[in-house]
């Protein structure tokens, strides 16, 4: 009778014991580098290299965007190519963060970039620039600083850019609305109304 008892309480135990051992599973890494290809279109590749961050044609021709350093980290890079007045375009849109920090005052920037690029002739035909601070503030009530609050508002720059299915392209703001078409002379976007 002992024995089965005492083979019942080791049983119970290494059940327990084993019961609350965490399971260990193997992690995957991913291996993912800032640097290479950020997005393709066609035979048209976006990518950073050798310090630019660029468009490279069928692997040769290069179409550089910008300089790219070690801060450099482009996301959600898009590139898509449409028809605008019978020639065809890539719209590359791109978007960097930045935050700044201080005991007072944090600023979450966020920057859209759209490049509208005629690839025969290497020319960026388009450009917008839409940024979106969001700002949280510590401000003192009193001049010896004994009371405060917190503030917290947005501040926007730039247009809203949008790519029409029609291959024109319209720009917003609070106050504005631009509808862009494509001068395939000029190779440049006009406003609609000039033509």
């Amino acid at each position: 009778m002992k024995k089965i008892i005492l083979f019942m309480l080791v049983a119970l135990c290494s059940v327990s014991s084993y019961a609350q051992k965490k399971k260990v599973t193997a992690k995957k890494t991913v291996a993912t580098t800032s640097k290479g290809v950020l997005a393709k279109a066609d035979n048209i590749v976006a990518e950073i290299k050798a310090g630019n961050f660029q468009l490279t044609v069928d692997g040769k021709e290069a179409i550089v965007v910008k300089t790219a350093d070690a801060k450099f980290a482009p996301i959600e890079v898009k590139l898509i190519s449409f028809i605008a007045s019978g020639v065809k375009l890539y719209l590359l849109t791109w978007t960097e963060k930045t935050l700044n920090k201080t005991d007072l005052k944090t600023e979450d920037i966020t920057t859209v970039y759209s490049n509208v690029y005629e690839i025969t002739s290497k020319k960026q035909v388009f450009y917008n620039t839409q940024l979106t601070n969001h700002i949280v503030e510590k401000v003192f009530l009193d001049k010896l600083k004994n009371a405060s609050e917190t503030q917290e508002r947005m501040r926007r720059e730039g247009f809203e850019f949008t790519l029409n299915p029609d291959g024109t392209i319209t720009q917003k703001n609070k106050t504005q609305e631009n509808k862009l078409i494509y001068d395939a002379a000029k190779m440049e976007f006009i406003n609609s109304k000039k033509k």
